[in-house]
């Protein structure tokens, strides 16, 4: 579409015309989801369909600071249990130890943090004991 609006054409007529000679051309018929229904259609309108589309797509979420170093702390005992190291345990509980503490000395927006790190030595012990089962 690198063509020019005529003077004198009204930008609607000038551009249904484009998407017609498009159209015409095949441009459109490889598309993804070409001659299926669009999805949704059944479902109630919301204005943020697609901020919420987009972020299902890309598996992102947005919660508050706080909220998202809670599910982060989860994660990482998560991770924990599935280490196959020492090592890696460590290094897991380092990480997420080091966010809590800088959240500590500055508290993020949103609800209360209520968190504090992790006694990296229980964990190891915890996951010890569960390694010799």
């Amino acid at each position: 579409m690198t063509e020019r609006k005529p003077p004198g054409v009204s930008f609607e007529s000038w551009t249904d015309r484009q998407i017609r000679e498009a159209a015409d051309r095949g441009d459109f018929a490889d598309l993804p989801g070409f001659g299926k229904p669009l999805p949704g259609l059944d479902r109630p309108y919301d204005d943020m369909w697609w901020v919420k589309e987009k972020m299902r797509r890309e598996n992102l979420s947005y919660l508050p600071p706080a909220l998202t170093l809670r599910k982060e702390a989860e994660d990482a005992l998560e991770a924990v249990s599935r280490a196959r190291t020492e090592a890696e345990v460590r290094r897991i509980l380092g990480e997420v130890n080091e966010k809590i503490r800088e959240a500590l000395r500055r508290p993020p927006a949103g609800p209360p943090l209520s968190l504090t790190p992790f006694d990296v030595d229980d964990v190891v012990r915890t996951w010890r004991e569960g390694r010799r089962d």
